[in-house]
C-alpha cells in the first residue's frame, strides 16, 4: 500500500509540472463566521474559481496532455454528471482534440449546455451516471478512441491531486483536509500526495448519507452496489465502475470519514450564501457540512475544506434561494 501511495504521489508532482501553466492556481482563503470555533483556523481551497467552475479541469488536462499525437487525432470519449464533461471539453478544445461526452438522464440540462459550449458532442445514455460510464468506455473501445474516466484513471487522479501541491505551498503545516467523495479521484490524488509529503495531515472523506458507494465498498473490501437516494451533491452521485483503482488508493489514504444528511448539506449551502454571498455546489457543501459536524475536534488546528466546485443546477439553486428566503 505504501508503494502505491508513493507512486501516486510522485505522479501528482509530475502532473503539477505538466499542467501548471494550463490551469488556475486557485486561492486559499481564511474563513470566519457562524459555526466556526474561534480557535480553529479554517481555510477554503477555492476550486469553484477554476476556469470551468470545478477541480475537474485538472485531471482532464493532465490526461489529455499525456496523449500521443495519434491518440489526439483519433479523439476522446468521456462520461460525466457535468463537471468532468465540462473539464474534458474545455481541455480538449484548448489542446485541439475532438471530444464526445456521454451523460445520463441524471445530468441537468444546464450542465449539458455548458459541455456543448466548449465544442464537445454530447450523447445521452441511461438513467444513472454509471450507465453512461459503461457505455462511454464501450464506445471508446469500439472506435479505437481514448476513454477518460471521471475517476478510474491514474492520470486523472494525479491531475486532481495537484490541489495538494498548491495547498502545501500556500499553507505549510495543515492539520486536516476535508474532501467530498464520489468516485474517489479527488481525495485519492490529494490524499496520496499528502501521505507522501505531509503524513501528519489528516485526510477526511466526506459523503452524503444518500450516496456513499465508495465508503461502503471500502468497508466491504470490494466494490459493491449500494442503493442511492436523491442528493443535493449532484457531482458525487452515482455508482462505482467495476475494478476502479480508487478503491485501493482511497483505502490507503483516507484517515477518517464523515456522513452528512441532505438537511446538513442544505444548511451549509444556505449558511455560506447568507454569510459570504457565496453559492457553492452540493458536493462542496458536503465537505463544509462535514467540517461543521466535527469542528469542535479541531481547536488550535489549521483545517482546509476543499470547495470543489460552484456549478449548481437551476433546480438546486432554486431550493437554496427558497431556503435562504
Amino acid at each position: 500500500m505504501a508503494g502505491m501511495v508513493e507512486q501516486t504521489g510522485r505522479a501528482v508532482l509530475a502532473a503539477h509540472e505538466r499542467i501548471r501553466n494550463s490551469i488556475t492556481e486557485t486561492p486559499l482563503e481564511q474563513v470566519s463566521g457562524p459555526g466556526i470555533p474561534p480557535l480553529v483556523r479554517l481555510l477554503f481551497k477555492r476550486e469553484d474559481l477554476q476556469e470551468t467552475g470545478s477541480f475537474k479541469l485538472r485531471g482532464a488536462t493532465n490526461r489529455i496532455m499525456e496523449l500521443t499525437p495519434g491518440e489526439r487525432a483519433m479523439g476522446i470519449i468521456a462520461a460525466s454528471n457535468g463537471n468532468h464533461g465540462r473539464g474534458v471539453a474545455a481541455a480538449a478544445r484548448k489542446i485541439g482534440v475532438p471530444a464526445e461526452v456521454y451523460v445520463s438522464s441524471y445530468a441537468s440540462t444546464s450542465k449539458i449546455q455548458k459541455i456543448e459550449e466548449y465544442g464537445a458532442i454530447v450523447r445521452r445514455v441511461g438513467d444513472d451516471p454509471l450507465d453512461a460510464e459503461i457505455a462511454a468506455r464501450s464506445a471508446a473501445t469500439a472506435a479505437g478512441k481514448t476513454y477518460i474516466s471521471p475517476y478510474n484513471d491514474p492520470e486523472v487522479i494525479a491531475g486532481q491531486g495537484t490541489i495538494a501541491v498548491e495547498l502545501l505551498r500556500q499553507q505549510p503545516g495543515i492539520d486536516a483536509v476535508f474532501v467530498a467523495v464520489g468516485g474517489g479521484g479527488l481525495i485519492g490524488g490529494i490524499g496520496a500526495y499528502l501521505k507522501w509529503v505531509s503524513p501528519k495531515t489528516e485526510v477526511v472523506g466526506c459523503w452524503p448519507e444518500n450516496s456513499r458507494v465508495l465508503l461502503e465498498s471500502i468497508k466491504a473490501g470490494k466494490i459493491i452496489d449500494v442503493p442511492e437516494q436523491p442528493t443535493l451533491s449532484e457531482s458525487t452521485a452515482g455508482g462505482l465502475e467495476p475494478g476502479s483503482i480508487t478503491l485501493d488508493i482511497c483505502k490507503g489514504v483516507i484517515d477518517s470519514s464523515v456522513l452528512v444528511t441532505e438537511e446538513e448539506i442544505l444548511a451549509a449551502m444556505c449558511g455560506l450564501q447568507k454569510s459570504k454571498d457565496l453559492l457553492i455546489e452540493g458536493a462542496a457543501a458536503v465537505a463544509l457540512a462535514a467540517f461543521h459536524k466535527q469542528a469542535r475536534h479541531y481547536e488550535g488546528k489549521t483545517v482546509v475544506v476543499v470547495i470543489c466546485g460552484g456549478n449548481i443546477s437551476p433546480e438546486v439553486r432554486s431550493r437554496v434561494e427558497r431556503a435562504v428566503g
